[in-house]
Formats: C-alpha cells, structure tokens, sequence
C-alpha cells in the first residue's frame, strides 16, 4: 500500500511540475500529497473516499473496533535549478524530495449513536477511510503508532524538511 500511495503522490508531483513549467509560475516551492487507508481485513486493499452516505457508513462499520494503517506520502517540488542531491527529476527542470510514511489507528467499537452523529455531521466528506483524526472521528479513535500529521495526510519527515527551509 506505500508504494501504491507513493506512486500515486509521484504522479501529483509530475502533474504540478508540468502545470508550473507550461505556466511559467514562479514558486518557491510546492507540496502535493497522497493518503490511503488500509482496509483492516486486506492490507492490500485501499479504502478510498465514500461516495455517499452507504458507503461512508461501509466503511465506518469495517473500522469499527479494529486497527488499520493509514500511509501517506508528501513530495515537495523545487523549482529548476535548485534541486538538491537525491531528488526526483521532474518535467520543466522542476525535482522532488518524496516522504512515504504510515502509522495506525485503532477505532473504538462505533455504536449506533456515535455511527450517525459521524454519518451526519459530513464529516467523512473527502476522506479516505471516511474520517478525519482531526475532526470528530478523533473523539471516537486513536493513534496507537506514528505521527498525526501522518494519518492527517501528509508525512512527517517532509513537514520536519518544511520547517526547516522555512525558518
């Protein structure tokens, strides 16, 4: 599922350097993103965002109670002529510096209240795994390993690299 979600975050990277190059945008630096939610029964399974309110309730249901690992990857993209040893090249002269992270979650076991105070508040709307750590899901589940950032979607070694160039 890592490299599923590192894949996944190179292709944004890609993407966000061809949009810079063909625009001629002038940016310090961009950072694009990718998080996937393990399903808890297949580790080779992605949970993905809910469509709707079935399949966000589907998916709370199979949390409920359970672990599962949460993988993100964060890219930061540098503008040609900057790019640092090691990094991803990139189109239009635009490089990369690729983080891939996970940690897991451990749900408690959701009843029936709890399910539909999550169901309708929205608060699963654009989340993977249907929930966000940070809003009102975090009330009902708990990081058992890892960062937060990381399960908030991004990875923590890139946002530590952030804070650096950034002070």
């Amino acid at each position: 599922m890592g490299q599923q979600t590192e894949v996944t975050c190179i292709a944004k990277a890609e993407s966000a350097a061809s949009e810079m190059a063909i625009s001629g945008a002038n940016h310090d630096m961009v950072v694009v993103a990718d998080t996937l939610v393990e399903d808890p029964e297949d580790p080779f399974v992605a949970m993905g965002k809910p469509d709707d309110v079935v399949a966000a309730t589907a998916m709370l249901l199979r949390l409920s109670g359970r672990r599962h690992r949460v993988w993100s990857s964060t890219a930061v993209l540098w503008p040609p002529r900057t790019a640092r040893e090691g990094t991803e090249v990139l189109h239009g002269g635009w490089s990369a510096d690729i983080w891939t992270e996970s940690a897991i979650v451990e749900f408690d076991d959701l009843l029936a209240d709890a399910l539909a105070e999550l169901i309708l508040s929205d608060s699963w709307v654009g989340k993977a795994g249907a929930y966000d750590l940070a809003g009102q899901a975090g009330a009902h589940a708990a990081l058992v390993e890892g960062h937060e950032v990381t399960v908030l979607g991004f990875a923590s070694a890139a946002m530590d690299e952030l804070l650096g160039e950034l002070s």
